[in-house]
């Protein structure tokens, strides 16, 4: 069974190893904002937010975005709390069509990439003129879910530990930590 106290909660936090800072990160998602700026800038692009990890990415890359933009979200996920991954459960769709659109996926990290897969395959079956990925972190290993797979957008790589901050969770905790953290461990 899973510990999760508070005692415990503090516990991870406390004796994890930061691997970027918040500076780091947010000079690495202005990075990713002036890379949208060049290509999308004169598109009518959808961003897609999967949720929950892809808020605090897409609430500080929103706002660097002076174009015109639509705004979705969906919520995908393996892992409901766990900290290793199972079947793919849908919990929210996008209610915009995405027929004829260009439309950017803004997730906190590429791992094995299973689901940014399904959400991509998706998102083509409903017709996207354009699907590209913006992920916050690629994590640096071979377990990809397809070889080569790469984000079209990345703001830093990470060493293959279990991580989170800035959006990524320790068992439904630490979205809020303000960086990019390694459980100690992992």
């Amino acid at each position: 069974m899973s510990d999760n106290t508070l005692a415990h909660m503090q516990s991870v936090r406390d004796n994890a190893r930061e691997l970027f800072s918040l500076a780091q990160i947010d000079t690495a998602i202005t990075r990713l904002a002036d890379e949208l700026n060049k290509v999308y800038a004169k598109k009518n692009p959808i961003l897609l937010t999967v949720m929950n990890g892809g808020i605090v990415l897409a609430g500080k890359l929103v706002p660097q975005l002076p174009f015109p933009l639509e705004m979705d979200y969906l919520h995908a996920t393996r892992y409901s709390g766990e900290t290793t991954g199972g079947d793919i459960e849908w919990i929210v769709t996008p209610t915009m069509p995405l027929l004829n659109r260009d439309v950017i996926i803004v997730d906190d990290i590429l791992d094995v990439g299973t689901t940014l897969v399904a959400i991509i395959e998706a998102c083509k079956s409903q017709g996207a003129a354009s699907v590209a990925t913006c992920v916050l972190v690629d994590k640096k290993h071979d377990r990809k879910a397809a070889p080569g797979l790469k984000a079209d957008f990345t703001g830093v790589e990470a060493e293959d530990a279990y991580l989170f901050g800035c959006g990524m969770d320790y068992k439904s905790y630490w979205r809020n930590a303000p960086g990019i953290y390694a459980v100690e461990g992992s």
